[in-house]
């Protein structure tokens, strides 16, 4: 009965708040795994903080718009 929800049975749907968030964090870990690994820097300092900086505020903006969603998965 695919699409059809039944009284009491909860409907199960995406929520891209944590991929996201996921994808971020790994790509930092990348960064800073490279720039520690290399001789020279990967990114300068004054590249990597508007970065962080961005994708925080991204990351905060898409859980912000999907916080309905997260509050009917539980």
């Amino acid at each position: 009965m695919a699409g059809k929800k039944t009284a009491g049975e909860k409907r199960f749907r995406f929520d891209p708040a944590g991929p996201v968030t996921g994808l971020f964090f790994l790509f930092l870990a990348g960064l800073f795994l490279a720039d520690g690994l290399a001789d020279g820097d990967v990114l300068p300092v004054t590249t990597l903080v508007p970065v962080v900086l961005i994708g925080l505020g991204l990351v905060g903006t898409v859980r912000v718009l999907t916080r309905s969603r997260r509050r009917h998965l539980r």
